[in-house]
């Protein structure tokens, strides 16, 4: 086939003239001027529309992301809540007596010894729920594990300092007349 433009084939045929292909080439070059000048771009549709598409895919990649960024915090935090319980837990006592205590309004019960109740009374243990099973451990890593999951703690008093007995009647004089 020959190397020739459209313009020349369409001359050689016959189907136009040397004045009609003047004109368009005049035509041609007044439009880009025009564009050029006034800086008109032409929309293309299809562009426009292939864009469109990537940018809502961009934003549903981005959102799917961030889900999946969320859930694997939520499991890593899973995680550090098991480690620091696995790490610190007190050990029980099957020989020593029942604590009962409430989890969603269930009665629960944990076998601990004496000295193990009364620091969990005194607030310096706290009873947290470890995946199928309970277990004790010091304050300060409750403390760290209600930082990231409060639904954890089962139970943790806080310290009591020296409660002062106050008599309800204290300020009322006893009569010297009263009859016991």
């Amino acid at each position: 086939m020959n190397n020739l433009s459209l313009q020349e084939q369409l001359l050689k045929a016959g189907l136009t003239n040397e004045t009609k292909v003047k004109q368009v080439k005049a035509e041609k070059r007044k439009q880009t001027k025009k564009k050029q000048k006034n800086k008109v771009e032409i929309v293309n549709e299809a562009n426009q529309l292939l864009q469109e598409t990537k940018n809502k895919q961009l934003e549903k990649d981005r959102l799917l992301n961030q889900k999946r960024n969320e859930e694997a915090e939520k499991k890593q935090i899973v995680n550090q809540i098991y480690q620091l319980i696995d790490l610190n837990k007190v050990a029980k006592d099957e020989d020593g007596e029942a604590y009962n205590f409430t989890d969603q309004n269930k009665v629960k019960k944990i076998y601990i010894s004496e000295e193990v109740r009364k620091n969990i009374i005194s607030g310096r243990l706290a009873i947290v729920k470890a995946k199928s099973s309970y277990e004790v451990i010091p304050v300060q890593v409750a403390e760290k594990i209600k930082q990231r999951d409060k639904k954890v703690i089962i139970v943790l008093f806080t310290e009591t300092e020296e409660k002062v007995d106050h008599d309800e009647y204290e300020g009322y004089e006893i009569p010297d007349d009263l009859m016991w």
